[in-house]
């Protein structure tokens, strides 16, 4: 379920909370990089604290990598957690990227401005944080959705996104900004596999959860 009204770009919301410290990937790291342009798709969600403020941190972050270029974001979305270890609902958004790195290097990238906003607000370290109730939150969770056509497994990351076609919270974000994106795998559009979901979480635009119609 979502609503047509109130819409939370990332790209117009004010980027005051950031730190002024930019990311860099490490100086020792070589960055073979894929030597084109490759359009990837990366999900971004909160479910602790600032949530919105922790989404809109690691944006910038991303944008600051010079091997990375923020081509398009979604709006914002409050999305219902589908682990019934998360109590929080979560804020979630994808965005569209092009960048010459490499798939590994990407989440290279990814899980080092998860450090950073670990590092920044919460726990050093890229684990979900374990309240006194057991449940999990996560300051910020970046993830890999689609690496244009690539299909790819490796213990540390699999393209697309193993879940990704079962994920509400993911898949609208990505109907407003790629509905025709065809996966690689299953060979069915994000507006296809939408609408295949057979018992999607719900997903509310970011400030309409509540708001009755």
């Amino acid at each position: 379920m979502t609503a047509g009204y109130n819409v939370a770009c990332i790209g117009e919301i004010s980027l005051s909370c950031v730190c002024p410290r930019e990311i860099h990937m490490p100086e020792t790291r070589q960055l073979k990089g894929n030597h084109r342009h490759v359009r990837a798709y990366v999900g971004l969600g909160s479910n602790t604290g600032d949530r919105v403020g922790y989404v809109q941190q690691a944006m910038q972050f991303l944008k600051d990598c010079h091997r990375l270029k923020v081509i398009e974001c979604s709006s914002l979305y409050e999305t219902e957690p589908t682990d019934p270890k998360q109590m929080e609902w979560f804020v979630n958004a994808v965005a569209a990227v092009d960048t010459d790195l490499s798939p590994e290097e990407l989440l290279d990238l990814c899980k080092d401005v998860e450090r950073r906003l670990n590092e920044l607000h919460g726990p050093s370290s890229v684990a979900p944080k374990k309240r006194h109730d057991g449940r999990l939150s996560r300051i910020i969770d970046i993830d890999i959705l689609f690496f244009g056509d690539h299909v790819f497994s490796s213990p540390e990351l699999s393209l697309p996104h193993p879940r990704l076609a079962q994920r509400a919270y993911a898949l609208v974000p990505m109907l407003e900004i790629a509905p025709d994106f065809l996966h690689p795998s299953l060979n069915r559009t994000v507006t296809q596999m939408h609408e295949a979901l057979p018992n999607p979480e719900l997903v509310y635009l970011y400030g309409t959860r509540g708001i009755s119609a």
